[in-house]
């Protein structure tokens, strides 16, 4: 049961990456349908967005007293559902209306399958969340492969993005029986606004959440760039940083938390973080782009624990509330996410592109200082020997 619950999420997650991937790679054919330019298209961008934080932060409560199992298996199917309305849109302003509904419908989901990831780690009372952030790893590059090989066959987007949609939409079905429920947990004491709070760990863990989401985004949209304006690199090489940065970031992640469990949270964290400015200090200084291309995937090595390890945290920051608690960090990362690329680009615009790529390293630095002051919750630091016996895997706490 146990080991199924673990299979289940690292399939949702790459389920996720895998829409992901298909909206990523299809963004030009979606700007050749609808002739929309740069501007139009970061309009589509920042609405979906808006749309995933407004659902983050709007149905925290809702999610908390639902459960994760509960808005996981509801919010799964509609994610393809709204994922393929936007295939769908036949003029602009109807597909911003899908679009918003896409994000809305993805933000829930990808909070509640966090969460989820939270409520296996705690059943099996080890680290195990990086190796299902994995899973988006995998279902990204498979949507970015599946994107490119539609686009070769000559399918558009609405063809593309339609097929994905209605593809996942069974396995996003089939997928919700595998789902734990939360563990039983005390009422927290206090009724009214005050018992609503959230400790204030949870929104520390929330700020480090969104600096590493904005270091990660600003990588995805501004690698590219790096490579072919600063560093004269042709546009198929500069479009090799993203991908080998992903390709880091999923082999990083499955070995993620043997790793914390071996040095502990605090030091991964810390060590993520120095290493981190140092391979972003060598991308911003490389003289040529193979060695910046070399640094991001070294970047992604390194940095890939961060996020999964800000979740797993939150996910026992609240003790009884960790599906509100999620919520409220993912909302943060997705803020980063929205700024982080938005604050190099006026960077650039004022100074120079590797100035602006140079605030990776800032932000770098922040993670390393922030992890001398995240709350470890219950056991969550503590290391474990080289060679553990053999033991049967825990069952979960019914709720």
């Amino acid at each position: 049961m146990l080991f199924r619950a673990r299979l289940g999420t690292f399939l949702t997650f790459a389920l996720a990456g895998l829409l992901t991937g298909v909206w990523v790679a299809r963004m030009p054919a979606l700007a050749a349908k609808f002739d929309a330019g740069e501007s139009e298209i970061g309009i589509v961008v920042l609405v979906w967005g808006l749309g995933a934080i407004v659902a983050m932060r709007g149905l925290r409560s809702v999610m908390a007293r639902a459960g994760s199992r509960a808005s996981l298996t509801a919010a799964l199917p509609l994610t393809s559902l709204s994922f393929a309305l936007v295939a769908v849109a036949p003029a602009y302003w109807s597909l911003l209306v899908a679009v918003v509904l896409f994000g809305m419908a993805f933000g829930i989901t990808d909070i509640a399958m966090n969460a989820q990831g939270s409520v296996v780690e705690q059943a099996y009372r080890r680290p195990v969340l990086n190796g299902m952030h994995a899973g988006w790893c995998v279902g990204a590059m498979a949507g970015g492969l599946l994107g490119v090989g539609t686009a070769a066959a000559g399918l558009g987007f609405t063809a593309t993005v339609l097929s994905a949609g209605l593809l996942t939409l069974p396995a996003g079905v089939a997928l919700g029986p595998t789902f734990l429920p939360e563990p039983a947990a005390a009422t927290p004491p206090g009724n009214g606004r005050r018992a609503a709070r959230l400790p204030a760990a949870v929104y520390l863990v929330g700020l480090l959440a969104l600096i590493a989401f904005m270091l990660e985004g600003s990588i995805a949209d501004w690698s590219g760039l790096l490579l072919h304006e600063e560093l004269g690199a042709s546009h198929a090489l500069a479009a090799l940083g993203y991908p080998m940065f992903e390709l880091a970031m999923l082999i990083g992640r499955l070995g993620g938390d043997h790793v914390r469990a071996r040095i502990g949270t605090r030091r991964l964290l810390t060590a993520a973080g120095i290493g981190t400015a140092l391979s972003m200090a060598a991308v911003v200084l490389a003289p040529a782009a193979p060695l910046a291309i070399a640094g991001f995937f070294v970047t992604g090595l390194v940095v890939c624990t961060v996020v999964p390890t800000m979740i797993s945290l939150a996910g026992t920051a609240a003790p009884g509330r960790s599906s509100a608690a999620i919520a409220q960090v993912g909302a943060m990362g997705y803020g980063g996410l929205l700024l982080g690329p938005v604050v190099i680009g006026f960077l650039a615009d004022a100074t120079s592109l590797r100035v602006g790529v140079g605030v990776t390293v800032v932000l770098a630095l922040l993670i390393a200082l922030g992890s001398r002051y995240v709350p470890l919750g219950p056991a969550r630091d503590v290391t474990v020997p080289v060679a553990e016996p053999a033991a049967e895997e825990p069952e979960p706490v019914a709720a």
